[in-house]
């Protein structure tokens, strides 16, 4: 089976991040061949400034490398440096039906309230099409809300066989597997953790202001001595993301129990979270010192993408007769 997932650099790796899919990804590293890839392409229709792109990314490979992603197991690299992808786009556009792409959520959310939407997030489905057809793939790790672009995917590849098959099988159509949704991670707010609403905790940012964010989490205003349901309580759901079971109960029977401060458990979480990440911190900072070897890793890993995309770009353009 083969994996393939992109995650975009439009800002630092946070919790939801890490627990939403991050983690999961670097689960599937040990299938027959994983492909990962910093989705730079797609993140132009949110950044616009080149300097910050460009770190942004070697930010996103430094990060995941020091999380766990294995480049002895999976390929990691840039996607723009699979040129093979933008081509292939161009191929699905020719084919691509308006009414399709005028039904998916991003664009048809923006188009509701009024806000401005460009061309790149209009054909938005069909580049992640192409990054998804390029290797072939058979799996593809989404949360729930990208699931339909999964399914233009497979609308896309499936009418492109059945025009030029001729019985056989040009793409590969893939399946997706749907993300952990008990791993949704609320925010300093209590809202779904998101860089959209401001309320993120980046997994590598200094220890101090951390836990200075930490200890602005939002709470109730309920008295101390009320017993209080841990289920319904955003700050527990972000404390059981880092306890072992024995942590988690103690702490849930402190809540029923009523008798204690929300700045116990801020400091609880604090704690646990810093030991949690201690050692991806360190693998961190020894690869933001030896960023000739992150570049390596990922110009080997564009360069095997490069290979597996090319055969298939190939395969695609006989089948259309743009070559012979």
């Amino acid at each position: 089976m083969r994996v393939l997932s992109g995650i975009q650099p439009t800002g630092r790796f946070h919790w939801g991040n890490y627990f939403g899919a991050i983690r999961q990804y670097i689960d599937l590293q040990d299938e027959d061949e994983s492909y990962y890839f910093i989705a730079n392409l797609h993140a132009l229709t949110t950044v616009r400034d080149a300097e910050r792109l460009h770190q942004l990314s070697l930010d996103a490979a430094i990060d995941l490398l020091a999380l766990g992603l294995d480049p002895d197991k999976a390929i990691l690299f840039i996607q723009s440096d699979v040129p093979q992808v933008s081509e292939l786009c161009w191929i699905l556009m020719t084919g691509a039906p308006m009414g399709l792409l005028e039904r998916c959520h991003a664009y048809k959310a923006k188009k509701d309230k009024g806000l401005k939407a460009d061309a790149g997030l209009f054909t938005y489905p069909v580049l992640m099409a192409a990054d998804i057809l390029a290797y072939d793939s058979d799996c593809v790790p989404v949360g729930e809300d990208q699931v339909q672009h999964i399914e233009v995917c497979r609308d896309l590849a499936g009418s492109f066989n059945h025009e030029f098959g001729r019985g056989e099988e040009v793409f590969t159509l893939p399946k997706a597997k749907l993300l952990d949704d008990s791993a949704k991670v609320p925010g300093t707010d209590g809202e779904k953790m998101s860089k959209s609403y401001n309320n993120t905790i980046e997994l590598f940012e200094p220890v101090k202001p951390q836990r200075k964010k930490i200890m602005r989490i939002q709470t109730d205003s309920r008295p101390m001595e009320e017993p209080k349901d841990p289920e319904t309580d955003h700050l527990f759901q972000l404390y059981r993301l880092f306890a072992n079971e024995e942590e988690r109960e103690s702490m849930a029977s402190l809540y029923r129990a009523g008798g204690f401060g929300y700045g116990e458990v801020k400091k609880a979480l604090a704690y646990l979270s810093e030991k949690y990440f201690a050692e991806a911190r360190e693998k961190r900072a020894e690869l933001e010192a030896a960023p000739e070897r992150v570049e390596e890793i990922l110009q080997d890993g564009a360069a095997k993408a490069r290979r597996k995309a090319g055969e298939v770009l190939d395969r695609v353009k006989k089948a259309c007769g743009v070559s012979s």
